[in-house]
């Protein structure tokens, strides 16, 4: 059980973990990225032209990719929901540039579209569950997962990132949290409207963020019928599951509805989505058959986007092997409390529809990413059968396994921080740290941040960020060898953590193949760098007619 008033992890990695997500800001415009730019394009022509078509910011802000086309007008194809999202972003900073068409230059739009949209929301997220995981874990362990969350999956890597992949991890946790509370009796309600709305706003966020509604709709579900403490009567638990899907369906219908006008403006049928005129006719066999594509299981696609040693989920968050485990703690939790009964359901119900639909689509369809993308809103919902096998090892003395877990969760802080710290990860190069982030770090290429916006050489500001990411990793590896008596890691802890860090490492090394598409990956990128080393990169703002 969780000791209530047991100190957690110091606020000063809060604060290192708060800077980093601030700070940080991979992106290149010669990149010229799709998934970004289509969405800020769609940003720009709401405000200036009071039209959802792109046609004139395409002539006036340069191409981009991911667009659909109707009637030869043109279209991001991606649910709306961060385009509409970002336009008071937008005309803030256009009044601040000066009021007209061309006030806003791209840099410091993606920054604060980021900063706004997916970094702040992160932020808000982390809280949330840090107060969730506290109900059920020791600070520290609790404090540890979400640290490792916010720094070794891909929470990081999308916040860092104007697209909706955690956007939708943001709003299915919300949302999950709001029916969590409920079951508890703490909120009132009408808390069920607002989960809802985040139900709604997922599905408008991106469209296969459905999945994950799914899982918040078994865990309502369960919840209601069966609410802990003293039993209803089985017509009582019915009026009560109308009520709750009545103020759900008023919650979300904002947005499904805002979703099908939009879809009947752009492609003339409120069922109709962009995916299904999509500009670019060799990206189309993607997304025919089945739902957007997705179809029956193909065993490549599910080996690769768990194990892949470029993209693997468990291969970047090697930590979030501890949930599979953990999934079966939770259930045994659940032969006697029904609240975890019904987080088990809904933890396995959305783990099970993410690998379906991540082994049911064309896995070379992620693009230049730092892991498997799709997954991002699954994460989440891992983390407590995680801390679970945390708690539990830490409790019984055993300090070997404590040792390999708590590594488990510093490696992850180190390698998706580390390719985060480049982000845009082409399809080809063979892994993310060693054969690119390292490369790149070596001669000299440092991930693009404010500090050195700010005049710090690039260098220096590097090394200051690296150096926060491996304190971090080190810090998280030392508070989770811990046990539960807080005494220090034994040195077999130790033995069996570095032990496990280097069989990563070798693994990684293993896979490395430095060969020409590793080192061709590595020269592209340093050409188009938005800091490179010993010669001038791009402003953050520059003047008028600079």
């Amino acid at each position: 059980m969780p000791v209530p008033h047991a100190p957690g992890l110091p606020k000063a990695v809060w604060a290192t973990v708060v800077a980093l997500y601030v700070v940080l800001f991979p992106y290149h415009p010669g990149l010229r990225s799709p998934n970004e730019l289509c969405r800020l394009w769609q940003t720009r022509a709401l405000v200036e032209d009071g039209t959802l078509e792109i046609n004139r910011a395409l002539r006036d802000y340069g191409p981009v990719g991911d667009l659909s086309v109707m009637d030869g007008r043109y279209y991001p194809s991606k649910a709306p929901l961060l385009s509409f999202a970002a336009v008071p972003v937008y005309a803030g900073l256009r009044l601040l540039g000066g009021g007209h068409r061309y006030a806003v230059p791209e840099v410091p739009l993606v920054f604060f579209s980021r900063l706004f949209l997916t970094v702040l929301p992160t932020l808000w997220l982390l809280w949330l569950l840090r107060r969730f995981l506290r109900a059920f874990l020791s600070p520290v362990v609790a404090d540890g997962v979400t640290v490792t969350y916010a720094l070794g999956s891909l929470a990081f890597s999308y916040s860092l990132l104007f697209m909706s992949h955690q956007t939708t991890a943001v709003l299915l946790f919300a949302g999950f949290y709001a029916l969590w509370k409920l079951s508890r009796g703490e909120w009132r309600e009408r808390g069920y409207a607002v989960a809802g709305a985040c139900a709604g706003a997922t599905v408008a966020a991106e469209y296969t963020g459905a999945l994950g509604v799914l899982g918040l709709v078994l865990y309502a579900v369960l919840t209601v019928l069966g609410t802990p403490g003293a039993p209803e009567p089985w017509a009582a638990r019915m009026k009560k599951l109308g009520r709750a899907t009545g103020l759900a369906v008023l919650g979300a219908l904002p947005f499904i509805v805002a979703l099908g006008l939009y879809h009947q403006a752009t492609f003339g049928h409120p069922l109709e989505t962009g995916y299904k005129h999509l500009n670019d006719a060799a990206y189309q066999p993607w997304h025919l058959g089945g739902f957007l594509g997705i179809r029956t299981p193909d065993p490549r696609a599910f080996t690769l986007s768990f194990f892949s040693p470029l993209r693997g989920l468990f291969t970047l968050s090697p930590f979030l092997l501890l949930a599979l485990p953990g999934l079966a703690l939770l259930k045994r939790q659940g032969r006697t409390s029904p609240e975890a009964r019904a987080l088990f359901w809904m933890s396995a119900a959305t783990l099970a529809g993410y690998t379906y639909f991540t082994s049911s689509f064309t896995y070379d369809s992620w693009g230049w990413t730092t892991g498997p993308r799709h997954l991002t809103g699954l994460v989440p919902f891992l983390l407590l059968p995680a801390g679970l096998v945390l708690e539990r090892l830490r409790g019984a003395g055993r300090p070997v396994l404590s040792g390999i877990a708590a590594m488990l969760c510093a490696a992850s802080v180190l390698v998706t921080g580390l390719a985060t710290f480049v982000n845009y990860i082409p399809d080809d190069v063979s892994t993310p740290v060693l054969a690119l982030a390292r490369p790149l770090l070596l001669d000299g290429y440092h991930p693009p941040n404010l500090l050195a916006f700010a005049g710090l050489p690039t260098s220096l500001a590097g090394a200051v960020l690296f150096a926060a990411l491996a304190t971090v990793a080190a810090f998280l590896f030392g508070a989770l060898c811990r046990d539960a008596a807080g005494r220090a890691p034994s040195p077999s802890a130790w033995v069996a953590g570095l032990a496990t860090l280097a069989v990563l490492a070798s693994t990684q090394a293993l896979f490395t193949r430095n060969d020409r598409a590793d080192e061709n990956a590595v020269r592209f990128l340093e050409s188009v760098w938005l800091q490179p080393p010993g010669r001038p990169g791009v402003a953050f703002w520059p003047r008028a007619g600079s």
